[in-house]
C-alpha cells in the first residue's frame, strides 16, 4: 500500500531541503512507473483508435475582368462595377447556407460511403468501387446503416437491421421526413448491379465505377444523412484573406476523408464562379429578355404593315405611284425614327419611374442602352441599384443583422432618389425634342397631302412598314450584340491553386502531443497523490518530529522488523535491530545510574495507542538484559487486551490476575522461556475490574516479590492514551519508556504526553521511535493485533466492557494483514 514517511522537511523549516524531497519522492518510483505505463497505454490506444484528421486547401483570386467586346462600336454598354466590395461578399457567400445547399445537393454529400476498419467505421468516399443513383422524389432510409456485400462482380446483397416496427424516411427533393412500417430483424435481399431497387424504404440504382479494382466478397456501408446537417457540416469551411495579396482568398476544410474534401473545395469554388458570372450577366440577361419581348411585338406590327403594303400594291402601277412620293417618304421616315427614339426613351423613363416606386426588387431592370439612353449618370446608378438589390437578396441567407439590411435599404433609397431626379430632368429635355420632331413631321405630312390620293395612301402604308422594319432591325442588332457580350464575359473569380491530394495534410491526432501529455500526466498524477497524502498525514515521521514537539529525551530509534515473530534480538543477535536495542540498554543503564537506583531495576513501557510496538519493545529490551546474564522478567500488565502469550506460545490461563486475586502464588504464575535468564508473567484471564486490581495492595506485594528475585523487571502496560492503568503503574517504575511509532503515532499525542509529565502523572520518561524506515511504506511489518483505529473511540476497542467479539470479516482481515 502506498505510504508517506519522513516528509517532515516541509514543516517548520526555514531552509527547504530539495535534495531530501527529491530522494523521498523517488522512493515511490514504482508508482510513477505504473502511472506512466497507464498514461502511455491510454495515449497509444487513443492514437490508434482515433481517425486521422486532414486539412485540404485551395487558393482563388478575385480580379475584375473587363469584357474584351466593350468597344466604341458596341451600341450596348453595361456597367459591371469593380471588386472593391466583392471580397467580403464572396467570403460570406462561401459560408452561407444557400450556397452550401447547392454544392451539397450537386455532390450528394448527404450520402456516406463507409467501411468497417479494426476500431471504427471510416468514411471511404472515393475509395469504394461503386456509387448509388437515388430517386430524390422518393423516400430513402434515414440514418441507418445499409450493408452492401458483393457476391460477385455483377450481384450484391443488401442487409439492413431494423430494431423497431417503423423506419424513418427522408425525401431529398424537398427534404421532408416520413416513416414506413418494417419488420423487426434483418432485411436481406439480392440485386444485380444497375438494377432498379424499389423498396418502401429504398430507391436507388447501384452502379460500378470505372476501374473499380477487386471488390468481390467485400462489404461496404451506405448511410443517408439529414440534408441540413450535412450542409451545416460544410458551412464550417475556413475562408480567409491570404497574406500574399489583398484579392486572394484561402479556403481550407478539415475532415477525415481527403478525396471528399478535395472534391468539395473545387465544387464550391466552381459553384461560386458560376453564381458570380450569372450575377455579372444579370444586366445583359435582363436586356436580352426586354429586347425579346419588344421583338415579338415589332414582328407582329411588321407583318401587319407588310401585308397591308402587299395588298395595296396589288393591281396598281406601283412604280409611278412610288416615284411621286419617294422624296417625301425618305424624309418623313427619318423624322419618324427620331420620334421613335425619343418616345422609347420617354417610355423607358416612365416605366423605370413606376418600377422604382412600386417594386423593391431591382435585379430585373434592363440596360438603359436598350432604349438608346447613354446618360452615364443614369447607366451607372441603374447598374449600382441592380448590384445592391442582388447582393441584399443573397445575404438574406447568411446574414442575420438587421443593421446590415437597413444599410443596404438606405443606399438603395439614396440611389433611387438620384435616379428619379435624373429621370425628371431627362424627360423634360426629351419632351422639348419631341415637340421639335412633331413639328417637322406635321410639316412633312402637310406636303404629302398635296399628292394624289394613291400616292398619299402608299406613303402612309410604306411609312408604317419602313418604321417597323427599321426598329425591328435595330433591336435584332442590339440583341446580337448583347448575346456576344454575354458570351464573352468572364468571371472575376479564378483558381490559383485548385485543391488536390498530393499527400500529407495530416493535422491530427497529434501523436507526439498525446505522448508528451501522457508523460506529463504520468508524472503529475502520482506526484499530486503523494503531496495529498502528505498533507492529510499528521503522524510522526522521524526523530525531528518528536524533538519539535517535546523536550523529553529520545534515547533510541528502532527500525522495522520484517521477519516473523517478535524475538528480533534472540533470533538475530548480530543484526542492526539487535544493536539498536543494545544501545537502548546502555541508555537505560545510564538513566538508572543517574537516578542512583540500586538493586532490582524496573522499567515501564507504554505508548499513546495500541499498535505502536510496546510488546515488541518490551520483549526485545528484556532479551538484551537477559543475554547479558541478568535475571529479567516481563510482566504482562495489559489486562484488557493481553497479547504477550502469543509471542511465546504460552497459554494465558494463569497470570498476574490470578496472583492479584490471591488464587496463585508468584512461583505458580512465572513462565520460563527459551531465552536464558528471561521469565514471563502473563496477564491471565481478562478481569471485570482491571483498574481496581492494579491499584490494590496485591500489586505492591507483587513488585516487592519480583525485586527480590530479578535484576530487571519489564512492565508491558496498556496505552496511556486510552486507559489510566499505566498512570497507576508509574509509581513502581524507575524509568518509563514511551513508544512512538513512525506513521502510527499522531503528532497531537506528544503534547498530551508533555502535559502528563508536567503534571507529574508520569516521571523519568524517555521516548523510543519505533518502526522507523527512511523509504517508508504504509502498513506494519508485524501485526500487533489490537485492531484500533486512529481515534480514541476506535483505539479503545478491547479496553472497555462494551467490547464486542469480532465477526468473521474482521477475523479474515486480521489474518490477511498478518500475512
Amino acid at each position: 500500500m502506498l505510504d508517506i514517511k519522513d516528509f517532515s522537511i516541509f514543516e517548520n523549516q526555514v531552509s527547504f531541503d530539495f535534495k531530501g524531497l527529491l530522494i523521498k519522492i523517488l522512493s515511490y518510483w514504482k508508482w510513477f512507473l505504473i502511472s506512466l505505463i497507464i498514461t502511455f497505454t491510454i495515449a497509444y490506444q487513443v492514437n490508434i483508435r482515433k481517425e486521422k484528421i486532414y486539412e485540404m486547401g485551395t487558393l482563388i483570386s478575385v480580379k475584375e475582368e473587363n469584357n474584351p467586346l466593350f468597344t466604341s462600336n458596341t451600341s450596348l454598354t453595361f456597367n459591371w462595377g469593380g471588386v472593391s466590395d466583392q471580397m467580403q461578399t464572396i467570403l460570406t457567400t462561401l459560408q452561407s447556407r444557400s450556397h452550401n445547399e447547392l454544392v451539397v445537393d450537386q455532390l450528394q454529400f448527404y450520402i456516406d460511403y463507409l467501411v468497417q476498419e479494426k476500431y471504427n467505421m471510416v468514411d471511404a468516399y472515393g475509395a469504394v468501387p461503386f456509387y448509388v443513383a437515388i430517386d430524390k422524389n422518393k423516400g430513402q432510409l434515414s440514418g441507418a446503416l445499409i450493408a452492401i456485400q458483393f457476391l460477385s462482380e455483377s450481384e450484391y446483397q443488401i442487409k439492413i437491421t431494423f430494431e423497431g416496427n417503423s423506419a424513418s424516411l427522408i425525401t431529398y427533393s424537398d427534404n421532408s421526413y416520413g416513416s414506413t412500417a418494417v419488420a423487426v430483424g434483418d432485411f436481406v435481399k439480392k440485386y444485380k448491379v444497375g438494377e432498379q431497387v424499389s423498396l418502401p424504404f429504398l430507391h436507388w440504382k447501384l452502379e460500378i465505377k470505372d476501374n473499380p479494382g477487386n471488390y468481390k466478397g467485400k462489404e461496404y456501408f451506405v448511410r443517408f444523412n439529414d440534408f441540413n446537417a450535412a450542409v451545416s457540416r460544410y458551412r464550417g469551411i475556413n475562408v480567409s484573406a491570404d497574406e500574399k495579396g489583398a484579392s486572394i482568398l484561402s479556403l481550407k476544410l478539415q475532415g477525415t476523408n481527403k478525396a471528399r474534401m478535395v472534391e468539395y473545395l473545387n465544387a464550391t469554388v466552381n459553384m461560386l464562379m458560376k453564381s458570380q458570372l450569372d450575377k455579372k450577366n444579370r444586366f445583359a440577361t435582363n436586356t436580352i429578355a426586354f429586347i425579346d419581348s419588344t421583338l415579338v411585338a415589332m414582328e407582329s406590327q411588321l407583318k401587319t404593315a407588310g401585308e397591308e403594303l402587299k395588298s395595296f400594291k396589288k393591281g396598281k402601277d406601283v412604280f409611278n405611284i412610288e416615284d411621286g412620293g419617294a422624296k417625301f417618304s425618305d424624309k418623313i421616315l427619318q423624322y419618324d425614327l427620331e420620334k421613335d427614339a425619343i418616345v422609347r426613351k420617354i417610355t423607358y423613363y416612365n416605366s423605370l419611374k413606376a418600377y422604382l416606386k412600386n417594386s423593391v426588387d431591382y435585379s430585373r431592370l434592363p440596360a438603359p442602352s436598350v432604349a438608346g439612353i447613354e446618360d452615364p449618370n443614369i447607366v451607372a446608378n441603374i447598374s449600382k441599384l441592380i448590384a445592391l438589390s442582388t447582393q441584399r437578396s443573397e445575404m438574406a441567407y447568411a446574414v442575420k443583422s438587421d443593421k446590415i439590411f437597413r444599410d443596404f435599404d438606405n443606399q438603395m433609397e439614396a440611389v433611387k432618389s438620384v435616379l428619379l431626379e435624373n429621370i425628371a430632368s431627362a424627360k423634360a429635355s426629351l419632351q422639348f425634342d419631341l415637340g421639335l420632331v412633331n413639328s417637322k413631321i406635321n410639316q412633312a405630312e402637310g406636303n404629302i397631302k398635296q399628292l394624289p390620293d394613291d400616292q398619299q395612301e402608299l406613303v402612309k402604308i410604306k411609312r408604317k412598314y419602313d418604321l417597323s422594319d427599321n426598329i425591328y432591325s435595330t433591336f435584332l442588332q442590339k440583341r446580337s450584340e448583347a448575346d456576344i457580350v454575354k458570351a464573352a464575359n468572364l468571371s472575376d473569380i479564378h483558381f490559383i491553386d485548385p485543391a488536390k491530394d498530393v499527400g500529407g495534410g495530416l493535422i491530427g491526432p497529434n501523436s507526439s502531443v498525446n505522448y508528451v501529455s501522457a508523460l506529463f500526466l504520468g508524472i503529475l498524477i502520482p506526484l499530486l497523490f503523494i503531496f495529498v497524502l502528505f498533507f492529510i498525514n499528521n503522524s510522526v515521521q522521524n526523530a525531528e518530529d518528536v524533538s519539535k514537539q517535546t523536550q523529553i529525551p529520545l534515547i533510541g530509534v528502532v527500525g522495522v522488523y520484517k521477519e516473523e515473530g517478535e524475538l528480533a534480538v534472540f533470533d538475530k543477535p548480530k543484526s542492526a535491530m539487535s544493536e539498536s536495542f543494545r544501545a537502548i540498554r546502555s541508555s537505560l543503564q545510564f538513566l538508572y545510574k543517574k537516578q542512583h537506583v540500586e538493586g532490582a531495576k524496573t522499567l515501564m513501557i507504554t505508548s499513546s495507542v495500541s499498535g505502536e510496538g510496546k510488546t515488541f519493545c518490551s520483549i526485545n529490551i528484556a532479551t538484551v538484559f537477559a543475554l547479558s546474564e541478568k535475571k529479567t522478567v516481563i510482566v504482562g500488565l495489559d489486562l484488557r487486551k493481553p497479547k504477550l502469550s502469543q509471542e511465546f506460545n504460552l497459554s494465558n490461563d494463569v497470570g498476574v490476575v490470578n496472583y492479584l486475586i490471591k488464587q496463585k502464588s508468584l512461583d505458580q504464575i512465572v513462565n520460563k522461556t527459551a531465552i536464558p535468564y528471561l521469565d514471563v508473567i502473563l496477564s491471565g484471564p481478562v478481569p471485570p475490574n482491571p483498574s481496581e486490581l492494579i491499584i490494590g495492595e496485591a500489586m505492591a506485594e507483587l513488585m516487592e516479590d519480583l525485586k527480590k528475585q530479578y535484576d530487571y523487571i519489564i512492565l508491558d502496560t496498556p496505552p496511556v492514551g486510552l486507559v489510566s492503568d499505566s498512570l497507576e503503574l508509574g509509581q513502581y517504575a524507575d524509568v518509563t519508556l514511551y513508544i512512538v511509532r513512525q506513521n502510527i503515532t499522531k503528532k497531537e499525542m506528544i503534547p498530551l504526553l508533555n502535559n502528563r509529565v508536567k503534571r507529574g502523572e508520569m516521571n523519568n520518561v524517555s521516548i523510543i521511535l519505533n518502526g522507523f524506515e527512511n523509504k517508508a511504506k504504509y502498513g506494519s511489518a508485524y501485526g500487533y493485533g489490537y485492531g484500533y483505529g486512529y481515534g480514541y473511540g476506535n483505539y479503545s476497542n478491547g479496553y472497555h466492557e462494551e467490547e464486542k467479539p469480532k465477526g468473521w470479516i474482521a477475523k479474515w482481515k486480521e489474518k490477511i494483514r498478518k500475512v
